[in-house]
């Protein structure tokens, strides 16, 4: 049974592109790639000879699970790789969240009605 689900899922791997990488992806890593490093999230990074940068999801692949330190780096913003040993944590920074758009989690503004409102100023008459 152990077998069948790795074969399964080797499949999977094949043939759809949101779970982790394709194959096409898997060869790049496999023959050109270099391993850089790897964020909170699990998520790895690699680079080729000619300086192509991608990322290999852990799980589903969201671009917003790509914390700002490697979203620099991916995009050459920043030639210096992204050190968890030398990340400043401010007291006034929050931790990396991915989008959440469409979850429970998702952000909802109150509701203002339009009788509630309290006018700052007195109109004329």
């Amino acid at each position: 049974m152990c077998g069948f689900k790795i074969f399964i899922m080797n499949l999977k791997a094949i043939f759809t592109w949101w779970n982790r990488q394709t194959f096409g992806t898997f060869l790049k890593t496999l023959f050109t790639g270099k391993y850089v490093g790897k964020d909170e999230f699990g998520n790895k990074y690699y680079k080729n000879k000619k300086n192509e940068r991608w990322v290999i999801y852990s799980n589903y692949i969201e671009a917003t699970k790509i914390t700002s330190d490697w979203y620099l780096w991916m995009h050459h913003t920043v030639d210096k790789i992204p050190d968890e040993k030398n990340k400043k944590i401010y007291k006034w920074q929050k931790a990396h969240k991915q989008n959440m758009t469409g979850t429970k989690d998702q952000y909802k503004p109150i509701e203002i009605k339009k009788n509630n409102i309290q006018k700052k100023y007195e109109t004329w008459k």
